[in-house]
C-alpha cells in the first residue's frame, strides 16, 4: 500500500505530517459518510481546506451528527436478558432454577428487556471516547461530545471492534443510525494514536482512500441497482480446481435470486498510464476467469489533473475487459452524477451478459 494510497495527520508535539488527497475536499467528507446530504459537511470540509488537518474536522463532522442522530431520542430496543431475581420477572427459567434445588429465591428469570443498551448506542458511546481523547479538538466540539456522552449514561462503557459494527443490520427502525455509526466506524478504524503526557501531546489519524472510495462505490451502486441487480461486495471465489486458490473480488453483480453476470475491481488511483494498468487487468481476468464470466470491470477515481478516458476495452481469450472511471475533481453533485451514470453502464453491460 503507497502512501499516496491515506490521508489524515500525525502530530507529536507540535510537528504535524498533514496528507492531502488530489480531490474536492468537499467529495472526501462525500466518501467519508454517504448517507448524509452535502449540507451536512461543507462546514467540515471549508475548515479542512483551510486548515489541511483532518482530524478535527473529522471529530466536529461525527460531533454534529451524532447530535442530529440522538435528537430524534435515543435508540432503544428488547434485549433478551436472563437473571437471578428477588421476584419473578417475565418467565421463570425452569431450567435455572432446578439447578438451586430447595431454594425458593432468588428465582432464575429470562425476560425481554426495552433498554437504550443496545449495540448501536454502545457503539456511539466507544467512539464519543476515543474522540474525547484527541487533542485539539475545539472547545464547543468537546462539550458537544460531552452531552451525548450523558444523553448515553445507560449505556455499558464496553470496548467495540469495528467488526461489530459492520455486523449490524439496518431496519426503518435503526436506519437514522446509520449516518453516525458510519463516522463511529471512521473513528474507531483509523484514530490509532491518542496520547498526552504533560506538555507533549499526540494523535494520529490515517484514512486508506482506497478502503474508503470502494464503500462509497459499493454503496452508491447498490442503492443505484437495487431491485435490478444484486450488488455483493469481497466475496470469495477460487480459481483453481479442489478450491485451492481463493481470491475476493471487490464486486460482484448478480441477477436478483439468479446467476452472476459480472465482476467488478475498484481502485483508487487514476484510469491512465495504461502500462502501470497491467496488473490490474491480470487481476481482473483472474476473477473473470474464476467466475466463468466473459465480462469485468475496472472501476478508477479521476483527478483534475488525470485525462477524461472513460472506457477503454481490452480483449484476451474471449474475455472482454472494460474501464471506467468517476471524477473527484468536481462537486458532490457532479460526484453523485457519475455514479449514477456508472450504474446504468452497469445495468446495460450485465444484461447483454447472457
Amino acid at each position: 500500500m503507497t502512501a499516496s494510497s491515506y490521508v489524515g495527520s500525525l502530530v507529536v508535539d507540535g510537528v504535524e505530517l498533514l496528507i492531502r488527497p488530489k480531490i474536492n475536499p468537499e467529495n472526501l467528507f462525500l466518501l467519508l459518510e454517504p448517507g448524509l446530504p452535502p449540507g451536512a459537511w461543507r462546514r467540515e470540509a471549508f475548515n479542512y481546506d483551510a486548515s489541511s488537518d483532518l482530524l478535527p474536522s473529522v471529530i466536529a463532522f461525527f460531533a454534529r451528527t451524532v447530535d442530529t442522530t440522538l435528537g430524534r431520542g435515543v435508540l432503544r430496543s428488547y434485549q433478551a436478558r436472563e437473571e437471578s431475581l428477588t421476584a419473578l420477572r417475565g418467565r421463570m427459567d425452569v431450567a435455572g432454577q432446578f439447578k438451586r434445588a430447595g431454594l425458593l429465591t432468588p428465582i432464575a428469570s429470562k425476560y425481554d428487556d426495552f433498554t437504550e443498551d443496545i449495540v448501536e448506542n454502545r457503539v456511539l458511546r466507544a467512539a464519543i471516547r476515543v474522540a474525547l481523547r484527541v487533542p485539539r479538538v475545539a472547545p464547543t466540539e468537546r462539550q458537544r461530545l460531552m452531552r451525548q456522552l450523558a444523553s448515553l449514561e445507560a449505556v455499558a462503557d464496553v470496548p467495540v471492534r469495528v467488526e461489530t459494527v459492520d455486523s449490524i443490520h439496518f431496519t426503518r427502525l435503526n436506519q437514522h443510525y446509520a449516518p453516525a455509526l458510519g463516522l463511529a466506524r471512521l473513528v474507531l478504524a483509523n484514530l490509532t494514536l491518542t496520547d498526552a503526557r504533560g506538555a507533549v501531546s499526540a494523535s494520529s489519524f490515517m484514512v486508506n482512500m482506497n478502503d474508503l472510495f470502494q464503500r462509497f462505490v459499493t454503496e452508491r451502486l447498490r442503492r443505484a441497482l437495487r431491485g435490478r441487480l444484486e450488488v455483493i461486495d469481497e466475496p470469495t471465489v477460487y480459481l483453481a480446481q479442489g478450491r485451492q486458490v481463493s481470491m475476493q473480488p471487490d464486486l460482484v453483480f448478480r441477477e436478483p435470486g439468479g446467476a452472476d453476470r459480472l465482476v467488478g475491481d475498484i481502485k483508487y488511483k487514476p484510469a491512465v498510464d495504461a502500462r502501470g494498468r497491467s496488473s490490474d487487468y491480470y487481476q481482473l481476468l483472474a476473477y473473470a476467469t474464476a467466475m466463468d464470466l466473459p465480462e469485468g470491470m475496472l472501476i478508477y477515481c479521476r483527478g483534475q489533473d488525470d485525462a477524461d478516458r472513460r472506457t477503454l476495452t481490452v480483449k484476451n481469450v474471449g474475455t472482454q475487459l472494460t474501464l471506467q472511471s468517476v471524477d473527484l475533481s468536481g462537486s458532490p453533485d457532479q460526484v453523485e452524477h457519475e455514479v449514477a451514470a456508472l450504474a446504468q453502464t452497469i445495468a446495460r453491460t450485465a444484461g447483454r451478459v447472457r
